[in-house]
């Protein structure tokens, strides 16, 4: 297992917020995820709740923004917050916000010259923890994940693949459908390729319709969202899951938009779902 570099780490709420460098086999380039660990006793583990960032995002975002340690101290949990790509010289990029370094969309890409170092749904679902086992005190046998946005959309997508892995997962203005909307069409596209059949194993709508557990999706939803109409498509999901009686809870939020603001605001209840369902 590769070393890891702390490259700063800050007393909060009784805890540590740390940022983490380490070099990543899986995307062969170094990565880089926050981590917040809350106060304990010596040799305590913790249960693991994972965040995946939106479009443009790092780890900084979150950590800085989310207003979610306060939550996690008072819950004793370890939040960890991944990059939402690869990035480096040597890694592919776009001009576009939407495409390449800062939109790994956690899938892992098979067409050039995205495959050398996209390789995010492996990162997140198999590198990324493994690394986090070994350097810090925390209980894989009890893991929540959510997300906002793009990182909505990996939340959903790898709780809906890994069934029995997480014991509860949420999201804030997810990209329910990339099948259907512009910027999962353009990303879905460039990291896939052509095959749109390949594309539904990594959203939620499509899945819905195969899977097996019954892991509640809670959602929270601003009804000022820019994106709303275009690109996130809620209704379609709470459709799939009524047709398949998938529990899902679709909260509409009057007057918030796609922001951090928005997400700050509903962080709490977040936190509070994940928790009662890892202490469950």
């Amino acid at each position: 297992m590769p070393s890891i570099e702390t490259l700063s780490s800050t007393a909060m709420f009784g805890g540590a917020v740390q940022f983490i460098k380490h070099p990543s086999p899986c995307c062969r380039c170094d990565m880089t995820f926050s981590i917040f660990v809350p106060p304990g006793e010596k040799d305590e583990t913790f249960p693991a709740l994972w965040w995946l960032s939106g479009l443009t995002c790092s780890a900084e975002n979150f950590t800085t923004k989310a207003a979610a340690q306060r939550y996690a101290a008072k819950n004793k949990l370890i939040l960890i917050a991944p990059d939402t790509s690869p990035r480096g010289e040597d890694v592919a990029d776009d001009e576009s916000y939407d495409l390449g370094q800062g939109a790994g969309f956690y899938v892992n890409a098979t067409q050039e010259p995205w495959n050398a170092h996209f390789q995010m749904y492996d990162y997140i679902v198999k590198e990324l923890p493994a690394v986090v086992a070994k350097h810090f005190p925390v209980d894989l046998s009890r893991q929540s994940i959510f997300g906002h946005s793009m990182g909505g959309h990996g939340a959903l997508t790898i709780a809906l693949k890994n069934p029995g892995r997480f014991k509860s997962v949420s999201a804030f203005a997810p990209i329910v459908a990339p099948t259907h909307c512009p910027w999962g069409q353009k990303a879905l596209g460039t990291y896939l390729g052509t095959d749109q059949e390949a594309w539904k194993s990594h959203d939620a709508v499509s899945l819905i319709e195969h899977v097996e557990e019954q892991l509640e999706l809670f959602i929270d939803q601003g009804d000022a969202d820019n994106f709303l109409d275009e690109q996130l498509k809620p209704q379609l999901l709470v459709e799939a899951c009524q047709k398949r009686n998938h529990p899902i809870t679709l909260r509409m939020q009057a007057g918030y938009d796609h922001s951090y603001y928005f997400i700050a605001s509903f962080m709490e209840d977040h936190i509070l779902h994940h928790a009662t369902a890892l202490k469950s």
